[in-house]
């Protein structure tokens, strides 16, 4: 992706406007680049915002079927200390709760791929994780390994130094390595922003590259930051890439009520350790992180 062709999809002007008209609906708003936690009614209008979209295209108000709720949900275990017997219950779950996914560390792939042939559900990993520093060259290395050993699904770290740094040819090209690879075998690739660390117009930039860069989802957070998805992230996100992309929420999300207004809010997926307590409507304890 050329200067040239970045300046023309990212500009100043751009993302003024639509952070202005999201957050302020056309109205006279200063100071719009403060964070929207002290902006009520900016928050207000984002999630009114995106319940309306998410309202229209799934045919559900708040209150989502367990069914529905559950295929949107990539059941994950990302913890460092995680053990075979506890990713064969994760995947023994999955099957059990018809889950979109089950999102596992690399080294977990062959076993997961294994234990859910012949069901619909996905086997979801993650490339660069969790910091995103890896070279580009490692990162197609680590995307081609995994889609070898049958996964379907990556979730990569965009790499968030180069981001800040404005060095936007770099990420774009680290995401379009990744997201060929799983063009090739016809698997998705989901781009990680970790939001908590960026500003909102360094979030409408990544959104902006992800979509140029081929990628299916932009997806929030890693869970091993200091902060997880909220809704005003979320329908950020939503706005600017539209319906071109998905959509994915993660990190925190530890109850039903979470997860719905994430749904609300325009997420089309969940990324969550507590899935089966969320589609049960139970309360989850803990610190939300995989």
């Amino acid at each position: 992706m050329t200067g040239s062709v970045l300046d023309k999809v990212v500009t100043q002007v751009f993302i003024e406007k639509a952070l202005q008209d999201y957050y302020c609906k056309g109205q006279t708003c200063t100071g719009w680049e403060r964070n929207v936690v002290d902006q009520p009614e900016a928050v207000k209008n984002i999630i009114q915002n995106g319940a309306e979209r998410i309202s229209a295209g799934l045919g559900v108000g708040s209150q989502i079927e367990n069914q529905a709720l559950a295929r949107m949900i990539d059941h994950t275990l990302l913890k460092p200390e995680a053990t075979v017997g506890e990713i064969e219950s994760l995947c023994s779950e999955a099957k059990q709760y018809s889950f979109a996914s089950v999102c596992v560390n690399p080294n977990f792939v062959p076993l997961c791929s294994k234990l859910l042939k012949g069901t619909p559900v996905k086997v979801c990993t993650v490339i660069g994780f969790p910091l995103g520093a890896n070279s580009t060259e490692t990162k197609r290395f680590e995307a081609e390994k995994a889609l070898n050993e049958g996964a379907t699904e990556l979730d990569m770290v965009i790499n968030i130094g180069r981001l800040k740094s404005g060095d936007y040819d770099y990420v774009f090209n680290d995401i379009n390595q990744v997201a060929l690879a799983t063009k090739k075998y016809r698997a998705i690739c989901k781009v990680i922003l970790e939001t908590s660390l960026l500003t909102d117009e360094e979030k409408v930039k990544a959104c902006l590259i992800c979509k140029n860069a081929k990628a299916d989802f932009v997806k929030t957070s890693t869970g091993f930051s200091k902060g997880g998805a909220t809704a005003s992230d979320i329908a950020l996100m939503r706005y600017v890439v539209g319906s071109t992309l998905g959509v994915k929420a993660s990190g925190g999300i530890r109850t039903r009520q979470d997860a719905e207004l994430m749904v609300e809010s325009g997420a089309d997926r969940i990324g969550a350790s507590a899935s089966v307590k969320i589609v049960l409507g139970q309360n989850s304890a803990g610190t939300g992180s995989y």
